[in-house]
């Protein structure tokens, strides 16, 4: 068992840390709000993604990409929240006192919509419970299993991400270096949706 679970854990810190619509928007919460401010966010990501790993392992999200309109609507609507969430971003300025007391950060539902839309999370979470369905014979074991092993893995990446965002808001000093890094940020995002797609 020590070799399949170690093999998950490297899966889920790989998965969770690698460049994507999560680590772009934990990235500009961080540089805009702090990475105080920027926990609900990454909460709300990590719960929604170990709910989702965990109902792999009872065979739900397995179920659910099996019809191909909810999938397709799936999409649809996860690439319309992150075109969303990118124009915010986007029309972001620099973070003066003024403006972020006045903002409200994204907070946990919304980093748990961004999830909950994401066709490519779902397929993730089909791949982990097939590939690692061996560590358990129990349906719940394995979905309390894999349900843990994300939420850990996502928090502290997605921290990770989020506390880069606020070094990165240190050393950015200028209006124009703000709206290069928003921009860069909002790209990233909205390039993400090309992965719902392919």
């Amino acid at each position: 068992m020590a070799e399949p679970f170690a093999a998950l854990v490297t899966f889920a810190i790989v998965a969770t840390a690698s460049p994507g619509g999560a680590t772009s928007l934990a990235t500009a919460s961080g540089a805009q709000f702090g990475f105080r401010r920027s926990l609900p966010l990454i909460l709300g990501i990590a719960s929604a993604l170990a709910l989702l790993v965990a109902a792999s392992g009872t065979g739900l999200a397995t179920t659910i990409l099996a019809f191909p309109f909810l999938e397709f609507g799936m999409k649809v609507a996860g690439s319309a929240y992150l075109v969303w969430l990118a124009f915010i971003i986007l029309k972001a300025g620099p973070p003066t006192a003024a403006n972020v007391s006045d903002a409200a950060p994204i907070g946990f539902l919304g980093g748990a919509m961004l999830l909950a839309v994401n066709p490519k999370a779902w397929a993730m979470a089909v791949g982990v419970a097939s590939s690692f369905s061996g560590i358990s014979d129990s349906p719940a074991a394995l979905a309390a299993i894999f349900g843990s092993v994300f939420a850990i893995a996502a928090t502290l990446s997605l921290s990770v991400w989020a506390v880069t965002g606020s070094f990165l808001a240190r050393v950015i000093e200028k209006t124009w270096q703000w709206h290069m890094f928003n921009s860069v940020m909002a790209l990233l995002l909205v390039s993400s949706i090309a992965s719902f797609w392919l």
